[in-house]
């Protein structure tokens, strides 16, 4: 069997769209549960990556909060891989095109999380992975002066990542409709672009880029035609090679999901890409077949451009996310992802 892709669960649908007007947060403890018990004719998950906010993970964390936090992980035979940066201004952060405030706050809380890394890269926790950024900023605002929006996103992403290279790390930028300068997968490459950084790449994520292909959020950067059916295999495949034709050059993180070809918001989170069960009937991708187009170049040649993948279920019911079934089902389409689309080392 394969060694790599490492493969990773991922914390945060324990918390993204939970909170007072949703279901309760699900604890990093029950996450990190819930993932080392999950296993596939011998094979488990490999690690995890994190998300740097309470209760999960306090971003001012202290080393010996650290410390015992990479103690706990070890304990359940884990790694961390990225983590996710809270970079929006409801939490301390601010938008990347915002005031002079917001961008300060918005590059303090990236030092913070490489900070973070580089700590439990010395703890022998981590050994790969990416800082998770996006630009704060909601589609409607950026487009009411599109060029001005995108410099000034490429501005604060360019501070960002010469922090991030004074610790070593690079900054994935999020390809989620919800993101203004990053709605489509037009607008994802020219920020990346305009930023003009080594260490700046996309973090692509199979149910939030399958709703680059429709065009939400920026209908003339559609890719299938308005009037597309599901059932059309080919012309779907003919889309996506052209959208990871274009983004799979900068993809240094990537997430497996499953997506239903509609959008889907709970508790504070925006409506993005509903990210499905893996077995949902109603999923529009066939998510181990589907992968290799980010996996693989052009000419069928594996990128091996991350050591790691990680599932993605974001606003999974609790009820949904609490049953061993699902992440056993989500380890399945792992390995097979693997198996397909992997490699030895």
């Amino acid at each position: 069997m394969n060694t790599y892709p490492k493969l990773h669960n991922a914390a945060w649908p324990g918390l993204v769209g939970k909170g007072p007007d949703s279901e309760p947060p699900i604890g990093l403890d029950k996450m990190l549960e819930l993932t080392a018990k999950a296993e596939v004719d011998g094979v488990k998950f490999d690690g995890i990556d994190l998300f740097l906010f309470d209760p999960h993970v306090d971003i001012d964390s202290t080393d010996d909060q650290l410390k015992s936090l990479a103690e706990k992980i070890a304990s359940h035979n884990l790694k961390v891989g990225s983590l996710v940066a809270p970079v929006w201004p409801d939490i301390d952060g601010g938008s990347a095109m915002g005031t002079k405030e917001d961008k300060e706050n918005f590059i303090t809380q990236v030092r913070k999380s490489c900070e973070i890394a580089n700590k439990l890269n010395e703890l022998g926790i981590r050994d790969y992975g990416v800082i998770r950024i996006d630009s704060a900023t909601d589609p409607a605002t950026w487009a009411k002066n599109p060029r001005e929006g995108t410099k000034q996103i490429a501005e604060t992403f360019r501070k960002a990542c010469d922090i991030a290279a004074d610790y070593g790390e690079s900054l994935a930028a999020e390809g989620e409709v919800c993101w203004g300068g990053m709605q489509s997968w037009k607008t994802m490459v020219d920020t990346l672009e305009a930023v003009d950084r080594d260490n700046i790449g996309f973090q692509a994520d199979m149910s939030h880029t399958l709703l680059y292909l429709l065009g939400t959020n920026k209908p003339e950067d559609r890719i299938l035609p308005e009037d597309f059916d599901w059932d059309d295999r080919e012309t779907l495949e003919e889309g996506l090679k052209t959208m990871t034709a274009a983004l799979r050059p900068w993809t240094i993180d990537f997430h497996v999901a499953q997506n239903d070809g509609t959008v889907f918001g709970s508790g504070s989170h925006e409506k993005t890409g509903r990210h499905c069960q893996v077995t949902d009937p109603n999923g529009k991708l066939d998510v181990a077949h589907d992968a290799g187009y980010w996996l693989r170049d052009e000419n069928g040649e594996l990128t091996k451009a991350f050591k790691h993948i990680c599932w993605d279920g974001c606003m999974f019911p609790n009820e949904v996310m609490l049953s061993g079934k699902t992440w056993n089902d989500i380890l399945e389409v792992m390995i097979e992802v693997r198996e397909k689309h992997g490699w030895s080392e």
